[in-house]
């Protein structure tokens, strides 16, 4: 529907940066629509539609339970309220008292990070009190456990790309400290793409995307251990209630997440395969080396890493601005631009969009 760029004097995009908020994440598929379109034009006992499309979204992976909430985001905010509430219903109305006093969430330094936002504000939206754990570029299994106290809810571990690798400790040593000490693990994994490898690891509770590698609508996913997930639904009569999701995005996170267990994402052999031609091209282009690169998280992701060369008559910085000025507006990955590397990202890229980003270099390196 081209009339609705027109209608709102809106640019279109080229999204080469991957499944990000400020372009709208994904695109739906027409069964995710057709899941929200019932939704959207029919009534439910909203309670019980929470709770057995729950249950049958955790059935099928594994877990105990789950919900489907209005953003990873909700999730960890959510989270963080129903771990210090501990299943109180008068915490739910008052989430701020002191009378509740386990309050601190640990998590390791390296994965306070701003992916649109603070992971820092939605542990404190939800009540927590944040502690950093290791150092910017460090974080041990020690490190998390000399942190513990007697206030400690719970402990964050931010699974992204975002946040540091190096000498990072796994999710599975941070699971295990958890565990040693009585205490759950709470996994942000928005980005992630395998759903099942959590629960089988036994991770407390895992909040994932539902816009992000599942394809579905601005959603959320949060699974595992039965209790904590009660104690998060508990939240829908207190902070939830400005956090709620609609009929029609729980029917099409559904959708979406059925089609994903059978389908899954893009593979890394076809993206590259994708791929090839593209760097070629690329490499024609005044100013620009070009190759193939895995994600740096080490998902099965695969994208062009473009080195802006001494021959470029403009830095990565200046390029990118002005693929975005455009219309199309084309953005990329720019985390490195600082270093001279700009990364495309073709998930959501078609050919024929390949060759408009092509094009467009072509103009501006000339």
């Amino acid at each position: 529907m081209a009339d609705i760029y027109e209608q709102y004097k809106l640019k279109q995009v080229i999204n080469a940066s991957g499944k990000m908020t400020i372009l709208g994440v994904s695109k739906v598929s027409d069964t995710v629509l057709k899941a929200q379109k019932f939704g959207g034009q029919h009534f439910f006992e909203m309670s019980d539609l929470v709770v057995k499309t729950g249950q049958h979204l955790a059935n099928l992976i594994g877990a105990e339970d789950a919900i489907v909430v209005n953003s990873a985001s909700s999730g960890i905010a959510l989270a963080i309220a129903g771990l210090i509430g501990q299943g109180s219903q008068y915490h739910v109305h008052h989430p701020y008292d002191q009378r509740f006093k386990q309050r601190e969430i640990i998590m390791p330094k390296g994965q306070n990070i701003d992916y649109g936002a603070p992971e820092e504000m939605m542990i404190e939206l939800g009540g927590g009190q944040l502690v950093e754990a290791g150092y910017a570029n460090m974080c041990t299994p020690a490190h998390i456990e000399e942190m513990i106290t007697e206030n400690t809810a719970g402990i964050l571990y931010v699974k992204s790309h975002h946040a540091v690798q190096k000498s990072m400790l796994s999710v599975a040593d941070a699971l295990a400290v958890a565990h040693q000490h009585h205490l759950p693990l709470i996994l942000d994994a928005a980005a992630e793409e395998d759903l099942r490898q959590y629960v089988d690891l036994g991770v407390d509770i895992v909040i994932f995307s539902g816009a992000k590698a599942i394809e579905g609508p601005a959603s959320g996913f949060v699974f595992g251990n039965k209790k904590y997930i009660s104690w998060l639904r508990m939240q829908s009569a207190g902070i939830g209630r400005a956090m709620k999701i609609g009929k029609d995005n729980i029917l099409g996170l559904t959708a979406a997440i059925e089609f994903y267990l059978n389908h899954g994402s893009e593979k890394g052999t076809v993206m590259k395969a994708r791929l090839m031609p593209f760097v070629e091209e690329l490499n024609k282009v005044k100013g620009l080396n070009s190759k193939v690169v895995q994600d740096g998280a080490g998902r099965d992701i695969f994208r062009a890493s473009v080195a802006v060369t001494k021959a470029s008559p403009h830095d990565a910085k200046a390029i990118t601005a002005q693929l975005k000025a455009g219309n199309p507006a084309i953005y990329t990955r720019e985390y490195r631009a600082n270093e001279g590397i700009i990364e495309f990202d073709i998930r959501a890229v078609d050919q024929a969009e390949m060759r408009q980003i092509v094009s467009r270099l072509k103009e501006i390196q000339a």
